[in-house]
This record gives C-alpha cells, structure tokens and sequence, in this order.
C-alpha cells in the first residue's frame, strides 16, 4: 500500500465507523477486477490491515478478527483500499494468493440464485 493511504487513514479511520461498529468491505482482484468475496471489518481489523498490509477482517459468526489466508496460504495483500460516497463501505484490491473463498473456488460468487432454487 502507498505511504499517502497510511499517513491519511492513521488519522482518520473513525469516520468509517460512526454508522455501524462494523463495515462491509468489497474485495476485487486487482488483475482480474474479478469480485472474490464480502467481509466485514471493525476498526481494529483496519487498523491491522493498514498496518500489515493483508487483510484482516471480524467474523461475524466467531465474533474475533480473522486474518484472511493465515491458516489455509491464500492470502490477499492489499494494494488499495477505496471508500464510497457515503464513507460507509470499502473496497479492497488486492493481490490475490490462492482461491478467496473457503469452498476452494477462486471468487465466492460462483452461483446463480437459479442454481440455488434447484
């Protein structure tokens, strides 16, 4: 990540969070622009992905952080991170080692919701 993302976020990462304590982030291959997958982040998650570079998300379902890839290798090193209008969601590029989604498929939108319904 460039030294200008880290020198502005430092200072500025609450405003992410004055909504909800939790914020959904988008995470795009950036080679592919393909989609891989939506996770969340609180503000510690943030703060260790600005710090390490790679994501670190909070899972929901476990209620901890969870670093993506740190037991399974597929790790996603972040190159940028965007913010929308509305400073309320993020986008992710990242560096995609590995599939992102836990089923092993490369992006977690491999499914139609007609395939589901069948």
């Amino acid at each position: 990540m460039s030294e200008k993302l880290n020198a502005f976020t430092v200072r500025n990462l609450e405003r992410f969070f004055q909504k909800s304590e939790l914020i959904p982030v988008i995470v795009q291959e950036q080679s592919t622009k393909e989609v891989l997958m939506l996770a969340y982040m609180n503000l510690e998650s943030l703060r260790k992905t600005l710090e390490t570079g790679y994501t670190w998300f909070y899972s929901r379902s476990r209620q901890e952080l969870w670093n993506k890839g740190a037991t399974s290798g597929h790790v996603q090193r972040v190159i940028e991170l965007y913010t929308d209008c509305d400073d309320d969601t993020l986008l992710a590029v990242v560096e995609q080692t590995g599939a992102a989604c836990h089923t092993g498929k490369h992006s977690c939108f491999y499914r139609t919701i007609g395939e589901d319904a069948q």
